[in-house]
């Protein structure tokens, strides 16, 4: 995995932690789920591409 790969997918990350917080504490249902499906989509590609090293070594 390209180190600005892993940057990205944290950041990604982070931002979907924060959009959630945002979300519960302004009671805005729409922007919690939002952050959920961001932090998700960002574990996914972290986890493709720890597969992907794993088949180059």
């Amino acid at each position: 995995m390209a180190f600005d790969d892993k940057v990205d997918n944290k950041a990604e990350e982070v931002g979907g932690k924060v959009k959630e917080g945002v979300g519960k504490a302004t009671d805005d249902e729409r922007l919690e789920a939002e952050g959920k499906a961001d932090q998700s989509s960002s574990k996914l590609k972290q986890a493709g591409e720890n597969i992907k090293d794993a088949f180059k070594s």
